[in-house]
């Protein structure tokens, strides 16, 4: 019996998983970049957005107001690797600048956004006023709103997906990002 196409599985498999876990750390930059160009660029990205279904308002006090929610629900790095790649590709990006990007959750795992649907998925900068440390700021602001009954999940979901540029200056209001861990 031939086993090399099997083998050839096992190699291209274990490949990938290692893959997926030698991602690198976003890199920092200290390139100035003007503002309403990368406002306009930003923009011109938005997703549609997708959201879980299975989040709701009414059950929200068990699953994104939970502490560690998200991890249940988070994909795996070897799918996020994978749609980050095939995203890199389709925008005619180089796969050596993957590092430079955050492949995020438009609507955010945080308030109840689908976490594998490719609609809900996009490359953002992690640096830059509108990078991906800004909008998670964001994020962190709309579940605190919600998870205190102070928002209800549907608008911090419709803030997001229109306009998450206007909300940060609306709910934040401070434009200018702070080192913070991804939360999405």
């Amino acid at each position: 019996m031939d086993h090399r196409p099997l083998h050839l599985l096992l190699v291209l498999g274990f490949s990938l998983a290692l893959w997926g876990c030698t991602t690198p750390p976003p890199p920092t930059s200290t390139a100035p970049v003007e503002p309403a160009a990368e406002i306009a660029g930003v923009r011109a990205n938005y997703p549609p957005g997708a959201i879980n279904e299975d989040i709701t308002q009414d059950n929200i006090q068990q699953t994104i107001c939970v502490s560690g929610w998200t991890a249940t629900v988070r994909p795996s790095t070897v799918y996020t690797n994978g749609v980050k790649k095939k995203l890199l590709r389709e925008q005619g990006l180089p796969v050596a600048d993957a590092a430079r990007y955050e492949l995020d959750h438009f609507i955010p795992l945080s308030l109840g956004g689908h976490p594998r649907k490719v609609e809900n998925l996009w490359l953002q900068p992690w640096e830059g006023r509108w990078g991906a440390k800004t909008k998670d700021r964001l994020e962190r602001k709309l579940q605190a709103l919600v998870c205190s009954g102070a928002m209800m999940l549907s608008q911090a979901r419709e803030a997001i997906r229109t306009d998450w540029i206007s909300a940060f200056k609306k709910y934040v209001g401070d434009p200018e990002p702070t080192a913070v861990e991804p939360v999405d």
